[in-house]
């Protein structure tokens, strides 16, 4: 890709946004007021705001590889901390997507040096999972399921952290998973059913 595209694609971008109203960028700029935490993957395929059909302002966004929640990541802690404690936001989803390179590298026995720490998370997702996961015969499926499992657990990371608990207590935040299938373009909400997972470790993570 010619760099100097994305300039002249900006030009043309702002001529589209200004037909919408000539003081679109004025207001845009007075403040945000999103109801959705979104954390995704950082594929180049996956565009999170154009999948959703959303508006710039609607949505707070946070990409990392493999949409990974881990506790001692800073920036997804301080991604929450801020929509949640400050922006107030509704809801926060945790969005994956079949097919994902950061899960498919999980799943492989190789040394991929300053990505190992990162990896291991999905990992452990493998071995917390993994008398599920090893009854699973195709490895396209399972490939699939971990995916969808990673993000259960990304979610229950969320539902551990503090600002969350205080949302959920002060104003019933909630908190939704959901995969993206590349095959079909399709949204997928996975349904979790958080009471359950939790019911025996949540009062572990409680926090008061």
């Amino acid at each position: 890709m010619d760099i100097s595209r994305i300039f002249e694609n900006n030009e043309k971008w702002i001529v589209k946004k200004l037909e919408m109203g000539k003081d679109y960028f004025k207001n845009l700029s007075k403040g945000q007021n999103p109801e959705i935490l979104y954390i995704g993957c950082s594929d180049s395929r996956v565009s999170s705001e154009e999948l959703m059909g959303v508006q710039p302002g609607e949505v707070f966004v946070h990409r990392n590889i493999a949409n990974m929640v881990p506790n001692t990541d800073l920036s997804v802690m301080s991604v929450i901390n801020y929509a949640v404690s400050h922006l107030k936001v509704k809801h926060v989803v945790v969005c994956g997507h079949y097919y994902c390179g950061g899960v498919k590298a999980a799943m492989q026995s190789e040394d991929l040096g300053l990505l190992n720490p990162w990896l291991r998370n999905i990992r452990d997702v493998y071995r917390i999972h993994k008398h599920e996961l090893d009854l699973i015969t195709c490895e396209e499926d399972k490939y699939k399921r971990l995916v969808e499992l990673n993000v259960q657990e990304q979610c229950v990371n969320v539902l551990k952290t503090s600002d969350v608990q205080k949302a959920f207590r002060e104003r019933h935040i909630t908190v939704h998973g959901w995969v993206w299938d590349m095959h079909t373009g399709k949204l997928i909400d996975l349904k979790i059913d958080f009471d359950k997972i939790l019911k025996d470790i949540m009062e572990i993570y409680h926090l008061s």
